[in-house]
């Protein structure tokens, strides 16, 4: 029994960790209580394949937190790289905001449990529904367990490829989001130079009082044609990362 109440806490320290900090799962919003059930609930189908992977039971106290604290800065290392990742859509969505106009419409943020840009989580909402629906959910379960071959319990934490992979994410994940973005950022290049020349022929015209409404429209006009495309850019960017952290 102590052997498989050690065995638990060694999983479940980096399992917790991960969950804790797990996009969708690890909202502010889902109750602290559950993020630990489940949690739970995937310790008990981690562990009859990589049970024979784990250390025994060490023989003193220091070398007991000492392989805790290795797996909780893992599964920290490994949850944060995921929230990277899936930042995209926020990003995105706030340039798009400010490029239609919109970018003083504010609303609870559910991932930060702070104000954010509404159309901004909207976004980032929708590409959390569609991480489920097409099933990245089931790669993401299936790094967990991979985890443990690539980073073994116990072994050095390979804190340069960690920082290495940590730039390329977030490097990654602002291209990506320029990309999504790019078509309104032209959209509203074209439209405000359009308005300089108009208020240039017409001076006498209030122009920002027509600018507003007709930018609003457009851009959700423009958002209605390409949320599709740019929905199907953003999975594949996460697909792409996905494989990249845990490959099959």
């Amino acid at each position: 029994m102590p052997e498989l109440a050690w065995l638990a806490l060694l999983l479940f320290a980096r399992l917790g960790t991960l969950f804790v900090l797990m996009p969708g799962i690890g909202e502010v919003t889902v109750p602290v209580r559950i993020r630990l059930v489940l949690a739970l609930a995937t310790l008990l189908i981690v562990y009859p394949t990589v049970s024979g992977e784990l250390p025994d039971v060490p023989r003193s106290a220091i070398d007991v937190f000492g392989l805790i604290i290795w797996e909780i800065l893992i599964g920290l290392g490994i949850g944060l790289a995921v929230r990277f990742v899936l930042s995209v859509m926020q990003v995105a969505g706030t340039t798009i905001a400010f490029q239609m106009g919109l970018g003083f419409a504010l609303n609870v943020d559910p991932s930060q449990g702070t104000q954010g840009v509404l159309l901004g989580n909207f976004l980032a909402l929708l590409g959390m529904v569609l991480i489920f629906v097409s099933d990245l959910h089931h790669l993401a379960i299936m790094g967990i367990v991979q985890s443990y071959d690539i980073f073994a319990v116990g072994g050095a934490i390979p804190i340069g490829d960690f920082t290495e992979y940590a730039l390329m994410t977030a490097a990654r994940a602002f291209e990506v989001a320029i990309q999504i973005s790019a078509p309104f950022m032209v959209f509203g290049l074209v439209f405000y130079l359009g308005l300089g020349i108009l208020s240039r022929l017409m001076p006498q015209l209030q122009i920002f009082l027509i600018a507003m409404p007709v930018n609003i429209l457009g851009g959700f006009i423009l958002l209605a044609a390409m949320l599709t495309a740019l929905m199907a850019l953003y999975i594949d960017h996460v697909r792409e990362v996905m494989l990249v952290l845990f490959p099959s």
